[in-house]
């Protein structure tokens, strides 16, 4: 039994993305809305970025593999449409709000998401679709990680990919608290693009003496935390670099290589590796505490946490959105925007922030 708002207004069929294996190609195929569970709710969904989650969970090295056919996606924003038939959940009609996918079922590239009422954050007014589509990869991503290295006592932070979406808030962040942060990146207008942005700390993977300046800069400011977006070779120089009883969280594979260590920094040196994933982060929280971090964040989405959107493409042209995407992965986010036909986003933002 589900409840809508308005009756009539969810139909029977949506459109969405599917994918019937993995590496497969992305097909739009009409599909039946989804029924929902008791604590479940309907989202109809406005906006859904593409992630690099996204493009490793197509690839199927994402390390969530769903049954297929399933559909992509892991975070969006809409409305809630209709909720299931728990009776606390009846207010929750009608409210927009930041949506994540369930780990068992399809993702967010459709036009209509079934996914439990804990996974949802509500959109403040102040917050349009565009933005709220954002929210939760990767600002919720850099705020946690940032808390690790708060809550750890760390003196500074090394990080990767640091030219990135999330690099930049993560970046943003650190200054906000004064935390220092060595910033790694592999082009040089990405070094030229940080140091802009107030970052003192900025280095070129790709220069040849890479790994000393690493060393050098990382005893010197006493960074003995590092968060690796890249994993692979990348964190086992971080873990060289830094001083004794440091460790690497490796909260992503770009390279999509397994991390590596040398032994001789884990035994002697009792450095260590461990793993982040945001979906245990919210997990571990109290309903509270994610209240007031999801308000928090909200409130930092037009200044630190914020995300620049470059695109935005209807459902049907998935394949053009995601060649957008990887030609450009540093120049801003590209949105998916279900039950819209051609759009342009920056057109789309004024029009959902009035």
């Amino acid at each position: 039994m589900t409840i809508s708002p308005e009756p009539g207004r969810v139909p029977n069929t949506m459109q969405a993305i599917h994918m019937h294996q993995y590496g497969g190609p992305l097909v739009v195929e009409t599909m039946p809305v989804p029924a929902l569970g008791p604590t479940d709710v309907l989202v109809q969904m406005s906006a859904t970025p593409l992630n690099p989650s996204d493009l490793m969970f197509i690839k199927g090295r994402y390390g969530l593999n769903k049954p297929v056919p399933v559909v992509p996606g892991l975070e969006g924003s809409g409305t809630i449409v209709a909720v299931g038939r728990a009776w606390w959940l009846r207010p929750w009609l009608g409210r927009r709000v930041a949506c994540g996918a369930p780990e068992d079922s399809d993702g967010t590239w459709a036009e209509y998401m079934r996914t439990s009422f804990h996974r949802c954050f509500f959109l403040a007014d102040t917050v349009s679709n565009v933005q709220g589509a954002t929210m939760i990869v990767n600002p919720l991503t850099a705020w946690a990680l940032v808390e690790q290295v708060r809550k750890g006592n760390h003196r500074a932070a090394i990080q990767t990919a640091a030219a990135s979406s999330l690099g930049q808030m993560i970046n943003r962040l650190m200054q906000r608290f004064k935390l220092p942060l060595i910033n790694i990146v592999r082009r040089e207008e990405q070094v030229t693009m940080l140091k802009e942005q107030g970052a003192p700390y900025v280095l070129n993977s790709s220069a040849p003496d890479f790994e000393r300046q690493l060393g050098e800069l990382s005893h010197q400011i006493k960074a003995t935390i590092a968060l690796d977006a890249i994993s692979g070779q990348m964190t086992g120089q971080l873990l060289n670099a830094m001083p004794h009883t440091s460790e690497v969280i490796v909260y992503g594979a770009l390279s999509e290589q397994a991390a590596m260590a040398h032994p001789g920094d884990l035994i002697f040196k009792h450095k260590r590796v461990r793993g982040f994933w945001l979906s245990d982060w919210i997990e571990q929280q109290t309903i509270l505490g994610i209240i007031q971090t999801g308000t928090r964040v909200q409130q930092m989405l037009h200044t630190d946490l914020k995300t620049t959107v470059q695109a935005g493409y209807p459902l049907a042209e998935i394949e053009q959105a995601i060649s957008h995407y990887k030609q450009q992965m540093s120049g801003g986010k590209v949105l998916l925007l279900p039950g819209l036909h051609r759009t342009n986003a920056v057109a789309y933002q004024e029009q959902a922030m009035q």
